[in-house]
């Protein structure tokens, strides 16, 4: 992969991921190895001390993807709540992508059938932590 941003995660979210790539559901899911690496970079903050305009779990993000200029509004969840419309998995490789950026940050993807593409952040709709929701 090319140049990858910085990103951060919150110490509740990378617990909870860690958790869930270590259970045998998910242990060899496409996308664990890119959710792990993506973890293991990140700097992790806790929940109180994350910036509002950087991707959390449950945060709905409006985002594009420069390879084509589609826009899209979603929200970055966990695989068992994921299928309903609006809602990415975090282990689905626009979710690993998402998660740690910050407004304005892009950063190369490689998605199903070896295709690369750019996504960026445009703007952080609802991000758990900014409204005082550090348990979600």
């Amino acid at each position: 992969m090319q140049h990858s941003p910085p990103i951060t995660v919150s110490s509740l979210d990378t617990a909870r991921l860690h958790r869930l790539l270590d259970r045998d559901a998910y242990r060899n899911q496409p996308g664990a190895d890119a959710l792990r690496d993506e973890l293991d970079r990140a700097t992790t903050v806790a929940p109180a001390d994350m910036p509002p305009g950087v991707v959390t779990m449950n945060s709905t993000v409006r985002f594009i993807d420069d390879s084509n200029g589609a826009t899209f509004e979603l929200k970055l969840v966990y695989p068992e709540t994921s299928g309903v419309s609006g809602t990415v998995s975090v282990l689905a490789p626009i979710g690993s992508a998402l998660l740690g950026l910050s407004v304005g940050q892009a950063i190369p993807w490689q998605v199903p059938g070896g295709r690369q593409i750019t996504v960026r952040v445009l703007d952080v709709l609802m991000q758990p932590e900014a409204m005082g929701d550090y348990v979600s």
